[in-house]
């Protein structure tokens, strides 16, 4: 399961009260984007809200892709943005924190720390695969990328 399917949005009860509508708890589920990217009912939200869901739809929809948002680009582009937030320092418990205060959106503190372990894991073995088609630079390069996720 991708960690983009254990993103939650924050205040949801109150987020599809203020839509009058049921949205999806799931901030990357269809029904969820259907309504960011059409953006239908979100002059019915709270400035603060609102601000942080077109954030959102900004930062992670935006795309040209004929199937955009089911084009993947939203979710690869959230993954990109936990692996900056990582690169800035920030361990799982802040990753948190400032996904919530950015987009009002969360995820559990072990499920972020699984993704990056994951992603630990998966330049490990992208590391070994260098070493034995003989790619001494590429296996440096992907070292050095494993040692600023893991650190």
């Amino acid at each position: 399961m991708a960690i983009t399917d254990k993103i939650y949005i924050k205040n949801h009860r109150q987020l599809s009260s203020q839509l009058e509508t049921n949205i999806p708890k799931g901030a990357f589920k269809g029904a969820t984007l259907d309504i960011l990217f059409q953006g239908q009912g979100l002059e019915k939200l709270d400035d603060a809200t609102r601000e942080r869901v077109l954030d959102f739809a900004t930062d992670f929809l935006d795309c040209d892709c004929q199937d955009n948002p089911y084009c993947g680009c939203p979710e690869r582009k959230f993954m990109k943005y936990l692996l900056e937030l990582r690169a800035q320092g920030l361990g799982p418990e802040a990753i948190v924190d400032v996904m919530s205060d950015d987009y009002m959106v969360y995820a559990y503190t072990g499920d972020v720390l699984s993704f990056l372990d994951s992603g630990v894991r998966t330049l490990e073995a992208a590391e070994g695969l260098a070493r034995v088609d003989g790619n001494p630079d590429a296996a440096d390069e992907i070292r050095q990328a494993k040692r600023e996720l893991s650190r």
